[in-house]
């Protein structure tokens, strides 16, 4: 089976700050994500460049389709991005993982994400979307999506109504299944109706965590679980530390988490969605499906960033070949 992502097209910049004074300087509230435009972004780079950095291809659905291609999968991802070092830095990650690039280019710079990493590990982002924000329903068409078996779509791009929706009807023209990520629950709350119109005539699987199924339900996991699976074929809530929970059709499978040291969850939710994913397209059933979301997950909130090393991804091959 084949899986194509689409979504933000960022470059994540991991920066290890020394102590929280650079925060208080940028008027960066410790622990939140602001949206930044160009200049601000400039700013954050110039005043950081004496320290320890690290960048990698991010973006939520980029993520996921990253995970894939880790686990052997043959992947897609469309997106947006500059004509500069960091779009090419971009696709080049890309291409390095296997995973085939189908990026529209523009004038404008390409999306970064400044991620400013506290002593003790709490993350604080200045994100510029930049080019990423470029993309629009006019690019795309029914042959984007052909050859492929599910789409995974990024819940940011609910943002844009007009661009979402076009993506849906192609890829269900294109005969794909369609898995979305609801992203975040202040992004569900003001699109709220917007989204249950789309799950409820599009989507096949959706993923959610206990703040995103509560905003898109208004209720706890477990009833918002039966309310979103009323809607769509495989509803899967995740209930951090407690697991998750699938449910399709009248049957609920309850998956375990794995036991894990959490030093950052960025990319914990894109990832269990590369193991779930992979799990459903490989026939393993819900349960074992879920075994490797979590593993996964439990994996990623180890390591700064959304991405670990090759030593991890050999012990988790070996222990998904298992199955």
């Amino acid at each position: 089976m084949k899986i194509i992502g689409i979504g933000n097209a960022l470059v994540d910049v991991l920066t290890q700050m020394e102590d929280d004074r650079l925060l208080e300087e940028l008027e960066l509230p410790r622990g939140s994500m602001q949206l930044v435009d160009a200049e601000r972004s400039a700013q954050i780079q110039e005043k950081s460049k004496n320290l320890e950095k690290q960048r990698a291809s991010g973006g939520s659905a980029a993520n996921t389709i990253h995970g894939l291609a880790k686990l052997g999968m043959e992947t897609a991802f469309i997106g947006s991005v500059g004509k500069d070092e960091t779009g090419r830095f971009f696709e080049k990650d890309l291409k390095n993982s296997g995973i085939t690039p189908m990026l529209f280019y523009s004038d404008t710079a390409s999306g970064i994400s400044n991620v400013m990493i506290s002593p003790d590990g709490e993350r604080t982002l200045g994100t510029f979307l930049g080019a990423a924000l470029e993309l629009g329903p006019e690019m795309l068409s029914k042959e984007n999506f052909e050859g492929y078996d599910i789409l995974h779509v990024e819940g940011y791009l609910v943002q844009n109504h007009a661009l979402l929706e076009t993506i849906l009807k192609l890829a269900k023209e294109a005969g794909l299944k369609v898995s979305l990520d609801l992203a975040s629950y202040n992004v569900v709350e003001d699109n709220l109706d917007f989204l249950h119109d789309m799950v409820k005539n599009y989507v096949d699987i959706v993923f959610a965590n206990e703040e995103e199924s509560k905003a898109f339900t208004g209720k706890e996991p477990e009833e918002a679980l039966d309310d979103i699976a009323r809607l769509t074929d495989i509803a899967v809530v995740k209930v951090g530390s407690k697991g998750s929970m699938v449910k399709q059709g009248e049957t609920v499978t309850k998956i375990s988490p794995i036991k894990a040291r959490a030093v950052d969850t960025t990319g914990a939710g894109d990832l269990y969605a590369s193991g779930f994913l992979y799990g459903l397209a490989n026939d393993l059933g819900f349960e074992k499906a879920g075994y490797v979301g979590s593993l996964l997950s439990g994996t990623v909130i180890e390591v700064v960033g959304a991405k670990f090393g090759e030593e991890k991804w050999n012990e988790i091959r070996d222990k998904v070949n298992k199955l």
